[in-house]
């Protein structure tokens, strides 16, 4: 199994974030660690039979927590849960709040990998996002951070934004490649609901997506330049592409996300965390008040059929450049794919946006381009 753990803290919210995060005061933060721990004990026996592979702390902003309790929550999951010794364990850290002392913590503790959230390297589009860092702040923490001897570091890259230009991605991908991380994300900006970027460029996101000329984001052509210009210039410094917004040097692609796509048991612990364990989905409430002060409860609680895992199988794993496999779905399921999706693999093959292989079944580029459309062509 893998293991999820969040952090719903930051500085302050990003102008475009609709992840469950917000600032707190300290008190709370600590009352909350305190609960995290406290509820991966309630799991202690129930995973007893488990081996957790992966482990990622997410969030919000899990560097905002202080080095000891950085300690404490990773002293519990490692008291409450069977965790291999070459796990891979992640924690996310917002440039400007890694300090030398908390990189120290996190490697003395177990953790062995860092995301940084760069998104730009353009100071101007950072303040438009609303990011608290600089690109000065980035490269001190990433400089922290190798310095307490992280080898596997990921940096998160954002397109498309506003006032962006296809020069200042390619800039902000040839100053990023300079560093060599070991792996890279990167993503274009999804215009969410309910953030302020919402109300800003709902209207100029809906422009560019009909292909028409929006003047405060990147048109379509443009965007589309950056989309190629990424694939380019990553691969040629020797990143593969393992995933549709994922690169790494051979050997650090990301085996937590990984588990993800491929439907791994996986537990999500603290406020608002969504579960998938022996096939059945939950999550945590989402209410801090809740969590806080009541009794640990699932809501949302699905088993999901044999149908629904069946699509889960086929759009998450086509996510990935090495597709899907037909022997493990035939494993998994006890039939041929072809009995389930044979008209739809037959209908994308011949519109030339997938390729099957004796045993393998993938994107082809033209249906990474589209993979939402391909995507949809498997669920009922």
């Amino acid at each position: 199994m893998e293991l999820y753990l969040h952090i719903p803290f930051c500085v302050r919210k990003c102008l475009y974030c609709d992840f469950l995060s917000a600032p707190a005061e300290s008190g709370t933060i600590e009352k909350y660690v305190r609960r995290l721990c406290e509820e991966m004990s309630c799991y202690e026996d129930a995973c007893r039979g488990y081996e957790v592979e992966s482990v990622f702390i997410g969030g919000g902003t899990p560097s905002i927590l202080t080095e000891q309790q950085i300690c404490s929550v990773m002293e519990a999951a490692g008291e409450h849960f069977r965790i291999r010794r070459d796990a891979e364990i992640t924690m996310e850290c917002n440039p400007g709040t890694l300090t030398g002392s908390k990189a120290d913590a996190m490697r003395s503790s177990g953790i062995n990998r860092i995301s940084l959230g760069l998104q730009s390297s353009d100071n101007r589009e950072l303040e438009k996002l609303g990011r608290i860092h600089t690109w000065e702040t980035f490269l001190c923490s990433y400089e922290t951070a190798k310095k307490s001897g992280f080898q596997n570091i990921n940096i998160d890259l954002m397109s498309a934004l506003p006032g962006q230009t296809a020069e200042s991605w390619e800039k902000t991908l040839t100053d990023v490649l300079q560093l060599h991380p070991a792996h890279i994300s990167a993503y274009s900006l999804i215009i969410e609901e309910g953030t302020p970027f919402y109300d800003r460029y709902a209207k100029e996101d809906e422009l560019r997506r009909r292909g028409g000329r929006p003047t405060l984001l990147p048109g379509e052509e443009e965007e589309r330049e950056m989309y190629v210009r990424t694939k380019e210039l990553l691969g040629q410094a020797g990143y593969h592409r393992y995933e549709i917004s994922n690169y790494a040097l051979d050997g650090f692609e990301c085996r937590h996300n990984t588990g993800y796509w491929r439907r791994k048991n996986y537990l999500g612990l603290g406020l608002g965390s969504a579960s998938l364990m022996e096939n059945t989905r939950f999550r945590n409430t989402a209410d801090l008040n809740s969590y806080l002060n009541h009794p640990f409860c699932h809501e949302d609680r699905e088993i999901l059929q044999p149908e629904d895992q069946m699509e889960e199988f086929m759009f998450l794993g086509l996510r990935m450049m090495q597709g899907v496999s037909r022997a493990v779905f035939e494993n998994e399921f006890g039939v041929p794919i072809e009995s389930v999706y044979g008209s739809a693999l037959e209908r994308l093959a011949s519109q030339g946006l997938l390729t099957l292989q004796k045993d393998r079944i993938f994107l082809t580029e033209r249906g990474i381009d589209i993979s939402n459309y391909v995507f949809t062509e498997f669920l009922q």
